[in-house]
């Protein structure tokens, strides 16, 4: 049989157990302070009428939303926790990956204009320097398999590096 609880009965019960409440959300939340946040908002909740009228047990109904906002907290502290950052000195924080949003930028403008030097050599000469410098191989390597000499090759090489003079002003920055 339900029970029609009124908002002020209510407000009672949560008031003559507010202890235990704390309690409850402390476990789920984790410290004392988050608790009595927690158990403020499932206060104000209640009272401001955000709650269910008819209540079977003030004292469980109580408990459920002070366990539900707990668990919400708690949830949304575990995911702001993840992406957040500190600094101490105002710098710029560290992002995920480690990288500053600056120097990702900046180094994605070196990469650009690396590639577009490379762009400027013969398709065999750039393929030549990416195999040597990328993929690890020797010259007498990249010419068997270009199907040209390994001179050739360390001259290509030696192009490609021409080319990419003008970005080392890039890269000492």
């Amino acid at each position: 049989m339900s029970v029609e609880v009124s908002k002020s009965s209510l407000t009672e019960v949560f008031i003559a157990h507010r202890v235990q409440l704390q309690g409850l959300a402390r476990r789920i939340v984790g410290t004392i302070e988050h608790a009595e946040d927690v158990v403020q908002d499932a206060f104000l909740k209640i009272v401001e009428g955000a709650c269910a009228a008819r209540v079977d047990k003030p004292f469980g109904y109580c408990c459920q939303v002070v366990r539900n906002m707990a668990l919400d907290h708690y949830r949304r502290q575990s995911v702001e926790s993840a992406w957040r950052t500190y600094s101490d000195d105002g710098e710029l924080p560290q992002v995920a990956g480690g990288v500053v949003p600056e120097r990702e930028i900046d180094d994605r403008r070196k990469l650009v204009a690396v590639d577009r030097a490379l762009d400027t050599l013969p398709r065999r000469t750039r393929m030549a320097f990416e195999l040597y410098r990328l993929a690890g191989m020797t010259q007498r390597e990249i010419g068997q398999r270009l199907d040209c000499s390994a001179t050739l090759v360390n001259f290509m090489i030696k192009d490609a590096m021409l080319a990419l003079a003008g970005c080392r002003r890039l890269m000492d920055e």
